[in-house]
C-alpha cells in the first residue's frame, strides 16, 4: 500500500493550475489527495490528475466563523485518512491546514511559501499576517519558500528559525518547455494574429500578461508607455489580462489611458497566452510583489526579453543585460528607459532567442521541480 500525502489549498484550482501533471506524475509514487474549496473544481483536479480529491471549504480571506468550522473538518479528515503527509500551498489552507495536522498527529506537515503579502502591508495587518505565518512554521515540520527572495523575507521577518529548503531552484512547478516552445508557432501563424490584432508587420510590440492591477505596475507601465507612444506610432502596448474592480482598481487616469490611447490593445483574460508572447519583441512586467512569477518563465521558455521590476522571483529568473532588463520597483522613468534602450536596438528582439529559452530549459523545466519535490517525499519514508 502506497503512503497517503494529502495536498491542500484554499481553491481546488490552485492545485489543478498551479500544480498541472505534479499531482498525477507523485500519484504514481505515493497516494495524493486533493483537497480544497469548490465541488466542481475538486471533481475537474480528480480527472486532470487522477487522483482522488475531497472538496473542503476555505475562505481565503480571513473569516472567524467559517476558518473554525474549516479548522475542525480539517482535523476530522486527517484523522480518518491518517496521511503519511500533509503538504500546503496557499496562505490559508496553510495555516489551517497545518494546526489540524499538527493537532491530528499527522507526522510529516510540510509548507510551500509563494508569493508573501506581508512585506508589503503595514500596521496592525502586518502584525497580524506574520503571526499567522509564524504559526505556520511551529506547526509544520517542512518549510520550502519557492524562492531565495522568499527565503530571505522569512528570515529577515524572523518568521521561523527552522530550516528553509528551496526545491530545485525555485518556482512551485516549473515550466513545460514542450508546451511553451516558439517553434509551435511559424511566421504565418504570427502574422495571422498580429493582422487580428490590427498590428503592423514593422510595429514594436510590448506585452504584459497578469491581472491588470494597481499592484502589477500597470499604472507606470502606462504612464511609461504614453510617453514612448507620443513620439512614435510604431510601437503597440498588448494588455492580456482581467480587471479586478472590486479587489485591486486601477486608477482613473490610468484607466483613460487605456482606452484612449490607441496604440494599447486590450484582449482580456485569455486561456492561451502563448500566441501573446510569440507575436511580441518584449515582455513588460513591473510587478510589485510576486514569489516567483510563472508568467516570466512563460515568456522566456518562449525565448522573449523580459523587463521587470526587482522583485522576488523576477531578480532570480531575470540577469539583465542577458535574458532581461531589471528596473526599480514603481519607477516610471527607469522603466521607460529599459523600453527605450529596447526600441534603439529593436532588430535585437525580432525573433525568439534560443538562448534565452535555454536559461529557462536548464533551471526551472518541469521535471526537475518534480523530480525534486518526489526526492523530498522520499526522504520522510
Amino acid at each position: 500500500m502506497k503512503n497517503k500525502i494529502i495536498r491542500v489549498a484554499a481553491l481546488s484550482d490552485s492545485l489543478r493550475i498551479l500544480l498541472k501533471g505534479q499531482l498525477n506524475y507523485l500519484n504514481t509514487h505515493f497516494e495524493i489527495i486533493g483537497v480544497g474549496s469548490g465541488i466542481e473544481s475538486s471533481k475537474q483536479l480528480a480527472i486532470d490528475e487522477g487522483i482522488k480529491t475531497i472538496p473542503l471549504r476555505i475562505e481565503r480571506k480571513i473569516s472567524p466563523v467559517q476558518d473554525l468550522n474549516s479548522l475542525y473538518k480539517l482535523y476530522r479528515l486527517f484523522r480518518k485518512e491518517k496521511p503519511f503527509m500533509v503538504h500546503s500551498i496557499t496562505p490559508k489552507a496553510g495555516l489551517l491546514s497545518m494546526l489540524a495536522a499538527y493537532f491530528a498527529g499527522v507526522p510529516n506537515r510540510a509548507h510551500t511559501f509563494t508569493g508573501l503579502v506581508f512585506p508589503s502591508r503595514t500596521g496592525l495587518m502586518r502584525r497580524l499576517l506574520i503571526f499567522f505565518n509564524r504559526i505556520i512554521c511551529f506547526c509544520a515540520t517542512d518549510l520550502y519558500p519557492e524562492g531565495q527572495g522568499v527565503k530571505n523575507d522569512l528570515l529577515n521577518y524572523k518568521i521561523t528559525k527552522k530550516p528553509l529548503k528551496i526545491i530545485s531552484n525555485g518556482n512551485v512547478n516549473g515550466i513545460d518547455v514542450a508546451h511553451f516552445n516558439p517553434d509551435r508557432f511559424d511566421r504565418t501563424a504570427i502574422n495571422a494574429k498580429r493582422d487580428e490584432l490590427n498590428i503592423a508587420a514593422d510595429d514594436f510590440v510590448f506585452l504584459f500578461v497578469g491581472r491588470l492591477v494597481s499592484e502589477k505596475g500597470i499604472t507606470e507601465l502606462l504612464d511609461a508607455f504614453s510617453e514612448l507612444s507620443r513620439s512614435r506610432s510604431d510601437i503597440k502596448l498588448v494588455l492580456v489580462g482581467p480587471y479586478e474592480n472590486k479587489h485591486d482598481p486601477l486608477p482613473a487616469a490610468t484607466l483613460k489611458a487605456i482606452k484612449t490611447n490607441v496604440n494599447v490593445i486590450e484582449t482580456g483574460f485569455q486561456h492561451d497566452v502563448r500566441p501573446y508572447f510569440a507575436i511580441c519583441n518584449v515582455f513588460v512586467f513591473p510587478s510589485y510583489r510576486e514569489g516567483f512569477p510563472n508568467v516570466v518563465l512563460q515568456c522566456g521558455a518562449m525565448g522573449k526579453f523580459s523587463i521587470v521590476t526587482d522583485i522576488n522571483g523576477s531578480n532570480e529568473i531575470i540577469e539583465s543585460g542577458v535574458n532581461g532588463e531589471i528596473v526599480p520597483i514603481q519607477n516610471t522613468e527607469a522603466l521607460k528607459e529599459a523600453m527605450s534602450n529596447c526600441l534603439k536596438n529593436k532588430e535585437v528582439y525580432q525573433e525568439s532567442n534560443e538562448s534565452i529559452r535555454g536559461i529557462i530549459s536548464k533551471k526551472y523545466q518541469q521535471q526537475i521541480v518534480w523530480d525534486g519535490t518526489l526526492k523530498e517525499y522520499l526522504k520522510k519514508k
